[in-house]
C-alpha cells in the first residue's frame, strides 16, 4: 500500500509540487468545502505552535473533518513513559491522518514508518517543515508570478531555521540563486551548501545586510534566531540582534520585491515595515490555510479533480 505520508519536501518532484500549488489555488477560490465530513485528523504537537497548529486545524473543519489532538504534551501518556511508537499506534485507531510537529529531528519520518495512516510533518525539530515550504512556494509563486530563476535572499537563523533548510531543497527544481545572510554562528550547514553544489543551485554568503545587498532581491525571507534552540543563552545573546531589517534598508529594492517571514517575528523586521508595500508576511500565513487544505487532502488521496 503505497505510503502517502507528508513528512518532506524534498523527494518531490517539479510535477508534484505545481500539482499541490494548483490545489491550493482551488482552495484559494473556496476553502469551505464539506468533502471530509466522514474524516477525522489527529493534531500531535509535542512542541509549542500557534500558526501551524490553528491553520492545519482550521484547514480540517472547513472540509468537514473533526479533529482532535493535543498542543501540550504534558497532557499525553508521555508523561507516563509511553513511547512515541506508542501514542502514533493508539491515535492510528482513531483518525484517518496524523499532523504531527516534534521537538526530535526525524520524528515524522519514524512516525511515517510505523503508522498504517498517513502522516504530516509540521516540524520536526531544525530539520524540516514541509508544510510551511509549501505555502511559502504558493506565496513566491502569487507575488512573482513565477517560482523560475529568482534571487531569494535567506536572513537570519540559517543553522537552526527548518523553514529555510525545506524551502532551498524544494527549490532544486527551480533554478534559484540563494543568498544565505546570517553570522558565523548561524551559517548555513555544511550539508545544505553541499546538497546546493549537488544540485547545481547558485549560491552566494553575506556578512553584510543593507540596503545594496537587499537591492538584488525579490524574495527576502527574514527569520527569528530561535532562542529555543540554544543550549547557551550568552551564544544567544550574542547573536539575536545581528540582522535586524528597518523600513531605511528597503530605499533600493526592486518594486517586485517581496518580505516573507514563517513567523512568529520578535524584533527582526521593525513594525513600520508593516505597512510597506514590500511587507507580504501576514499574507503568507493566511495562504497557509490554503496549501494544509492541500497537503490534507493529497494525503488522503483526494484529487485535483475532486475538488474543481
Amino acid at each position: 500500500m503505497e505510503n502517502r505520508s507528508f513528512v518532506t519536501i524534498a523527494n518531490h518532484s517539479r510535477q508534484k509540487i505545481e500539482y499541490l500549488l494548483a490545489m491550493a489555488r482551488e482552495f484559494e477560490q473556496n476553502p469551505n468545502r464539506d468533502i471530509l465530513r466522514h474524516h477525522v485528523v489527529a493534531t500531535l504537537f509535542f512542541e509549542p505552535s500557534t500558526r501551524t497548529r490553528l491553520s492545519f486545524e482550521t484547514a480540517a473543519n472547513r472540509l468537514g473533518a473533526r479533529v482532535i489532538g493535543f498542543a501540550d504534551p504534558k497532557v499525553t501518556s508521555g508523561t507516563k513513559g509511553e513511547t512515541l511508537k506508542d501514542t502514533i499506534m493508539m491515535v492510528s485507531n482513531y483518525a484517518d491522518v496524523i499532523v504531527m510537529r516534534h521537538y526530535l529531528e526525524g520524528a515524522a519520518l519514524y512516525a511515517s514508518e510505523v503508522a498504517p495512516i498517513p502522516i504530516i510533518n509540521a516540524g520536526d525539530g531544525a530539520n524540516q517543515h514541509p508544510s510551511q515550504t509549501l505555502l511559502d512556494l504558493y506565496t513566491i509563486y502569487q507575488t512573482q508570478g513565477t517560482l523560475d530563476n529568482l534571487n531569494i535572499f535567506l536572513v537570519g537563523d540559517l543553522k537552526y531555521g527548518r523553514t529555510v533548510h525545506s524551502l532551498l531543497t524544494a527549490m532544486r527544481h527551480f533554478s534559484p540563486t540563494f543568498h544565505f545572510i546570517a553570522p558565523d554562528e548561524l551559517a548555513m550547514p555544511d550539508s545544505y551548501k553541499q546538497y546546493c553544489r549537488d544540485h547545481g543551485i547558485r549560491y552566494v554568503e553575506h556578512q553584510d545586510f543593507d540596503a545594496n545587498v537587499i537591492a538584488e532581491a525579490d524574495i527576502l525571507y527574514m527569520t527569528r534566531v530561535q532562542r529555543e534552540r540554544f543550549t547557551d543563552l550568552m551564544e544567544y545573546e550574542r547573536v539575536k540582534d545581528r540582522y535586524l531589517l528597518k523600513l531605511p534598508m528597503l530605499s533600493k529594492a526592486r518594486e517586485n520585491m517581496k518580505i516573507l517571514h514563517p513567523l512568529p517575528r520578535v524584533n527582526e523586521i521593525e513594525y513600520a515595515i508593516d505597512d510597506n508595500p514590500h511587507a507580504y508576511y501576514f499574507q503568507q500565513a493566511r495562504n497557509g490555510l490554503f496549501a494544509r487544505q492541500a497537503i490534507i487532502c493529497d494525503t488522503l488521496d483526494i484529487t485535483l479533480d475532486e475538488i474543481k
